[in-house]
């Protein structure tokens, strides 16, 4: 390697893309190559950063320079996860993967876990917890981590427990990594940590009270409220009830979960069938079809909340009773409507892909297409490119967190 490749290699290392550049920005061989592809993605210009990275490994080929292709490729599914592409599917690359094997195989262990946690980091956001959980249990020994890489990989483990709703070991994380982030000395990876613990001290969610109105709640108390015993909880935010550890998902059942809802909202009172019928099948002049199946859907949710409640009919609708004498609370999100998980993806500042929201979210391209069409027409989000380049993109919602309404992985109810 020699002395101008050294020097750029280093001063990347340091988080100074402009020194690395000015080493290299005339060259075209590989070496310099992979490494102009990674100043420029530290620059935020990652679709450049995409093509050098690219080129940089078709340079290098499949042969005895297979360890630096490899590296490229783990370079640039870094670059792929900051651009929000995902591919087809949740799971890392096929290229990821075989790349990781090459490095393995040559004991680069400082890149392997560099790739496992790239891979572990695409989980998160898709909201596979138990699938990233696994994936950084495998970093637990971290012999070989730059302080810079291994304060990425807190930052990782501080997000799942965020969403894990594990507050006491996501502040550990979080010290961790700013101690390990002020020892690499990289400004931008310091800003980052900084900011994943004001979501710490922000709004987490809101408790609505009968008379509508809400109290805002940090994300320690949110979950106190989830984990109590004695509370039998409408989460709105992950849409399903919960008491204590017994947790009923409702995401998938759009109408049980608004009936619920509407339910839980009035108690102790009870919900007139009107009502009712308004808000799970949105028809103001309900007729006896309406009626006839607002009588199954209230059969469906009693059989599945049974466990938990009872939906009893009284003399105008229905009213839901909680057993074992807890009290009903309905915990909000801090924002409201259908699209409020679609926002806090986009709220990351990153722009992202329809096939990519739509694997976050677990629902159907179309679907998403749908949704951010009424955004943009609300002047909540605008797109940039078009066709299959084109990507999302919304302000950042400041003054709370969105730590409960980003997805993860559901369990069919």
């Amino acid at each position: 390697m020699d002395a101008f490749i050294s020097a750029s290699a280093r001063a990347l290392a340091a988080g100074d893309a402009l020194g690395a550049l000015k080493r290299v920005a005339l060259r075209d061989d590989p070496p310099a190559l992979a490494l102009r592809g990674i100043a420029m993605a530290q620059l935020g210009e990652h679709v450049r950063a995409r093509d050098l990275l690219r080129r940089a490994a078709r340079g290098f080929g499949a042969g005895h320079e297979s360890l630096a292709r490899a590296r490229c490729i783990v370079a640039e599914a870094e670059v792929a996860l900051a651009m929000r592409d995902f591919g087809a599917s949740g799971g890392a690359p096929r290229a990821l993967i075989a790349a990781t094997a090459t490095l393995a195989a040559h004991r680069d262990r400082p890149n392997v876990l560099q790739a496992q946690l790239i891979a572990a980091r695409r989980l998160l956001l898709l909201g596979r917890l138990d699938d990233a959980a696994a994936a950084l249990a495998a970093l637990d020994a971290r012999e070989g981590l730059s302080p810079a890489l291994a304060a990425v990989a807190e930052l990782a483990s501080a997000e799942l427990a965020l969403r894990s709703l594990r507050v006491g070991a996501a502040q550990a994380a979080l010290a961790r990594a700013q101690a390990l982030a002020l020892h690499a000395g990289v400004p931008a990876l310091v800003a980052e940590v900084a900011e994943a613990r004001t979501a710490l001290q922000r709004p987490a969610a809101r408790r609505l009270d009968p008379d509508g109105g809400g109290q805002p709640l940090l994300l320690h108390e949110a979950a106190a409220l989830l984990d109590d015993p004695g509370c039998l909880v409408l989460d709105a935010c992950r849409r399903g009830l919960r008491a204590g550890h017994v947790w009923l998902p409702l995401a998938r059942r759009p109408v049980l979960f608004t009936l619920a809802r509407a339910l839980a909202g009035a108690w102790p009172g009870d919900v007139g069938r009107e009502a009712l019928i308004a808000d799970a099948f949105r028809t103001r002049e309900p007729d006896e079809t309406h009626r006839a199946r607002l009588r199954v859907e209230i059969g469906r949710l009693r059989a599945l909340v049974k466990p938990l409640a009872q939906v009893q009919a009284t003399a105008r609708g229905f009213v839901l009773q909680p057993r074992e004498g807890r009290e009903l609370a309905v915990l909000a999100p801090p924002i409201d409507g259908e699209q409020a998980a679609l926002l806090a993806l986009l709220a990351d500042g990153a722009a992202w892909s329809t096939s990519a929201l739509a694997l976050a979210l677990d629902a159907s391209q179309r679907t998403v297409q749908r949704a951010l069409a009424d955004l943009e027409s609300d002047g909540r989000v605008r797109s940039v490119g078009r066709a299959r380049a084109q990507r999302w993109l919304a302000p950042p919602l400041t003054g709370f967190t969105t730590i409960l309404l980003l997805p993860a992985a559901l369990q069919p109810a």
